[in-house]
């Protein structure tokens, strides 16, 4: 009986010391994106992007509402349509908006919207463009960030119309200064436009904010003295369409 009894307890323990000595399988690891991914549709911010891609909110962002959105009976800081005013960073972000998700922005879904009584900037005015919704939608995404002083180079002596010029026009002033809609008639989003505004001395006078002139971007900061500049040499070395 004792030697069936210490048989069996033997069993027991070596049973015990083979379960004991069993390895569980490694936790798996979250994979982690790679450094410096570029991938604008991935992230955890509620589907949205955690990876700096180098948008500027005063440089990129900014120009596009000033120029579609804050305008007089719209956006502005008079108006505020709906509540909303797109004069600034702080306006821009303080109503119905979430920073990391740009689909759960509600002036991203209004940009996007496919219904003409819906989409904002509303008929007449030109929709935004491509570029302009993605760089929004990547913008929101990142984290809506606030930054400043952050400007690329401006050399002065470029100063061609279609490299240096119409850009300018086409980011401060076609929103407001295009198709059948634009104030005064003043259109901007050509060459035959520009240089009629050029010719009536009215484009200097606003971008220079000059006394009787209304400044201009309406709503928006002065342009910098290098934009200002490459505009004043073009027109005097006789608006050329280059």
């Amino acid at each position: 009986m004792r030697k069936c009894f210490n048989y069996s307890l033997f069993l027991l323990m070596s049973l015990w010391i083979f379960i004991g000595c069993q390895h569980k399988p490694p936790t798996p690891v979250p994979q982690q994106p790679a450094q410096g991914s570029n991938d604008t549709t991935g992230g955890n911010n509620n589907g949205g992007n955690t990876v700096d891609t180098g948008i500027c909110f005063t440089r990129d962002i900014l120009p596009i509402f000033i120029s579609n959105c804050a305008k007089s009976g719209c956006h502005d800081a008079v108006t505020k349509s709906d509540g909303y005013q797109f004069t600034d960073y702080n306006s821009i972000v303080s109503k119905d908006f979430v920073p990391g998700n740009a689909d759960a922005t509600e002036l991203y879904e209004k940009i996007t919207e496919d219904k003409p009584d819906k989409i904002m900037p509303p008929p007449p005015a030109n929709a935004l463009t491509a570029e302009q919704r993605d760089l929004i939608r990547r913008w929101i995404n990142e984290g809506a960030k606030n930054t400043t002083n952050c400007s690329t180079p401006c050399d002065t002596n470029k100063f061609a119309f279609a490299a240096d010029v119409q850009p300018i026009m086409d980011k401060y002033c076609k929103g407001c200064h295009s198709g059948t809609s634009a104030p005064l008639g003043i259109v901007l989003d050509s060459y035959s436009g520009v240089v009629a505004a050029a010719n009536s001395g009215r484009l200097i006078g606003v971008i220079k904010h000059e006394a009787g002139f209304a400044p201009m971007p309406q709503g928006g900061n002065k342009l910098s003295d290098c934009e200002v500049i490459k505009i004043e040499k073009w027109i005097g070395s006789g608006k050329q369409n280059n």
